[in-house]
């Protein structure tokens, strides 16, 4: 796969999920040690897994747009895998945090988010760092004594 496709992929994954987060039936309640939010609005689990709310629906369609964009353009796409790269490896890590884990009451970063959010980070660091990276080996040696001969 190349960055590219990969770049529009997640765009247009960020874009389903900030749509069907929306959708009343495929919320269920907070559980019951869930944190308070100051924004409730569709506030609940998504398939009762993720905790979501309605800002956070609308920063997974921020995202997909800004991926979908992106991906038009390589460097672009790059540019999209770095910055998750580091804001979901920020979120999953403020996930972790007892006080941050609701971005200061305004959305749901906890719970099955943390992980979800590590492998994103994980997935678009390695496009965003490491993907289309060449390493060459300078030597100095003939080409025989490189090969062991």
């Amino acid at each position: 796969m190349n960055l590219r496709k990969f770049t529009s992929i997640m765009g247009w994954i960020f874009l389903l999920i900030g749509v069907l987060g929306f959708i009343p039936g495929l919320l269920t309640p907070p559980h019951v040690g869930d944190p308070s939010l100051a924004a409730t609005d569709s506030y609940g689990r998504f398939l009762g897994l993720f905790p979501v709310n309605s800002i956070h629906n609308m920063v997974h369609l921020v995202f997909g747009l800004w991926g979908v964009t992106a991906s038009k353009d390589l460097l672009a796409s790059r540019k999209f895998c770095k910055a998750n790269c580091v804001i979901y490896g920020v979120l999953a890590v403020m996930g972790l945090i007892p006080g941050l884990n609701t971005l200061f009451r305004l959305m749901p970063i906890h719970s099955h988010d943390i992980w979800l959010h590590a492998g994103i980070a994980i997935a678009t660091g390695y496009f965003g760092f490491a993907w289309g990276v060449t390493r060459k080996t300078v030597t100095n040696a003939p080409s025989d004594q490189r090969l062991g001969a």
